[in-house]
């Protein structure tokens, strides 16, 4: 113990030593200049910067963020690569900036040329923006679809989408000539003005973005300085409240006077003999204290990895935020809307008082891979039948995922709810609709991503309802993505929830895991949903999945004049054979025998007399022991 008492005060004095000559203070005493603007402009400063001619020597400021003066006394933002933005207003209080693409401002038909460059850039897209999709000189299109006339050439239409919403089953990419997305403002697109009218002046009134601290000026910022840049020493600086330029970081400033310095010295000691009695302590403690040490190490390398991959998949197209402003916005977790496997929900509010809903992911739980899921697959989609991510929180252990508010809840309660009167059953309609939107959103998921992404987790508890019923698919903790070209995937062990999970992912005697797992997934749920609104008790358990689809097999088999009770009109009798068609062909044992979700809509869109019953199917599940069960009462 004595030997190891003297090492730590050897590697103590060492410290001490190489601390006490590291303050490499510059003389120089750069002042940060007041607010300037342009003519037209708001105010610049801190992060941004003026950029009028060549940047000064040193400036204060984010080196990405210089503004110019235009010669009409706009303030334009000029991001590589040689793109030109108006800058309509900064807000310093919400971290925000409102931009207008200089090649479509002030115009009545302008083209949309190019979407806004990250790259690199410390910003990310406002919840309160949406994309656009324009597609250019299309040879062919579907009928009935409205064109931009104004953007026509010859024989050839343009056309342009809210991103995910293109008509279903056509190859925009392949018939038009060029697909431009752009941002703009959600206000400003309404349900019933039609977006070959509203585009124009959306794009005239620009977008928001937000912007982060950067990391290299992270270490600066804590420590009260200001950010900059050394043109002629090409790095960041940091400018202190003293006068004085440092590397990195205001702290540890040596202080002027002489007594001040005995007076550092005098404590650097005490410190150092406080610190060595501590090693001794540690040292007869080490046993126990080794396990702790190990897993705070090993928490340390995950948060590591999960960085340095969306650092590799950035820059993300939305807001991190800060375990602070998470605190703030649920009101210290004062609103709690349900529970997981994975973590916590809580209602919340943004500054613009738009109500989100919060997820909190328990700091204990697998090895941050969900977290990752759900960061990067969201982050990926933008689909009326998917569930917005708007931002993130990620601060060592403390990990928070931040949505649209769907103030309807899950469908889980509208299909096992024991109170119907605060939660009544959906009209057949509505559950049509319901059934159909989340064939969409899989279809997307699956064909309408640049990266194909398997859910692996459908269930009733993991669609969320807007105020409209919209559906919305949630919880992606469980995704996996692949290639648009890769039919089979690799995945080591079952994942899913009991009741739900295709034969194939938890037995591979079966067949292969693809896409058609999510596909056998959606038919048992939309089943459940069939059963739940006749009030058949149906559970998500081994026994409930084995007899349930019979049962309901053996009803559609009986004819299709059949009416499941008395009272349902004959619209409502074909939505309900539609549903339980759809469903049984969905969770055929083959996944080759189940039918792609394009097919699916299809089969809920089209006419009951073109859909064939199919092969009876083989069922039977995994108990409980045998998988990897998540909650069924998990929600976001």
């Amino acid at each position: 113990m004595l030997k190891f008492a003297f090492l730590c005060a050897l590697f103590l004095l060492f410290t001490t030593r190489t601390t006490s000559g590291s303050h490499n203070i510059s003389s120089s005493e750069t002042t940060c200049p007041a607010n300037k603007r342009c003519k037209n402009g708001p105010n610049i400063s801190y992060p941004f910067w003026f950029s009028q001619g060549s940047p000064p020597d040193q400036y204060c400021g984010y080196p990405e963020l210089g503004l110019i003066c235009y010669d009409n006394g706009n303030t334009i933002f000029a991001p590589p690569p040689g793109l030109n933005y108006y800058v309509k207003d900064i807000d310093y209080a919400s971290h925000s900036l409102k931009l207008v693409d200089f090649d479509t401002a002030n115009k009545t038909c302008p083209r949309a040329l190019h979407k806004f460059p990250f790259g690199n850039l410390p910003l990310s897209h406002s919840p309160l923006n949406l994309n656009l999709s324009f597609y250019y000189n299309c040879s062919q299109y579907p009928s009935g679809v409205p064109s931009i006339k104004c953007l026509s050439s010859g024989l050839n239409e343009s056309f342009v989408f809210l991103m995910g919403n293109e008509t279903k089953g056509f190859d925009w990419l392949r018939n038009c000539q060029e697909n431009v997305v752009v941002t703009v403002m959600k206000d400003q697109i309404t349900a019933d003005g039609g977006l070959v009218n509203q585009f124009a002046g959306a794009m005239d009134e620009g977008f928001v973005l937000e912007w982060q601290t950067t990391a290299s000026c992270a270490q600066c910022e804590a420590s009260n300085g200001v950010c900059g840049y050394s043109t002629t020493k090409k790095e960041t600086v940091c400018f202190c409240n003293d006068g004085s330029t440092r590397s990195n970081k205001c702290q540890g400033e040596e202080g002027s006077s002489t007594g001040l310095s005995r007076l550092i010295i005098g404590l650097i000691i005490a410190g150092g003999i406080g610190a060595l009695l501590i090693c001794i302590l540690l040292y007869s403690f080490r046993r126990k204290l080794k396990p702790i040490v190990s897993e705070i190490r090993q928490a340390k390398e995950i948060d590591k990895d999960i960085e340095a991959f969306i650092r590799n998949n950035g820059p993300l197209p939305i807001k991190r935020y800060s375990y602070s402003e998470i605190k703030k916005m649920t009101n210290c977790f004062g609103s709690k809307l349900g529970q997981g496997g994975y973590g916590q929900v809580y209602k919340g509010n943004l500054s613009n008082k738009s109500p989100v809903a919060v997820k909190v992911l328990n700091a204990s739980k697998g090895n941050g891979e969900e977290f990752i899921n759900e960061v990067v697959s969201i982050s990926r989609t933008s689909h009326v039948n998917i569930v917005n991510l708007l931002g993130f929180c990620l601060e060592g252990k403390k990990k928070a995922l931040v949505y649209d508010f769907m103030s309807n809840g899950s469908l889980e309660k509208f299909i096992r709810s024991n109170n119907l009167e605060t939660d009544p059953p959906l009209s057949w309609k509505r559950l049509h609709h319901i059934a159909e939107g989340i064939a969409k959103g899989l279809e997307y998921l699956h064909r309408g991503c640049n990266t194909r992404i398997l859910h692996f987790d459908i269930k009733p508890s993991n669609i969320l309802l807007d105020k409209n019923f919209c559906p919305k698919i949630s919880d992606f903790g469980m995704a996996k993505l692949c290639s648009n070209t890769q039919s089979i995937i690799s995945m080591y062990g079952a994942r899913g929830t009991v009741g739900y999970i295709a034969p194939e992912v938890w037995n591979r005697n079966f067949g292969g895991v693809s896409y058609k797992s999510d596909v056998y997934s959606y038919g048992m749920m939309i089943l459940e949903m069939v059963g739940g609104r006749q009030n058949i008790s149906i559970q998500a358990s081994h026994s409930s999945e084995t007899y349930f689809p019979h049962w309901i097999y053996k009803h559609v088999e009986v004819g299709s004049n059949v009416a499941w009770q008395e009272g349902m009109t004959k619209e409502e009798n074909e939505i309900c054979r539609k549903m339980i068609i759809a469903g049984l062909w969905c969770i055929q044992t083959v996944p080759s025998d189940r039918p792609p979700m394009s097919r699916v809509v299809e089969m809920l869109e089209g006419s009951i007399d073109q859909l064939q019953i199919p092969p009876k199917p083989f069922i039977f599940s995994p108990i409980k022991s045998e998988v990897d069960i998540c909650s069924t009462s998990s929600c976001y």
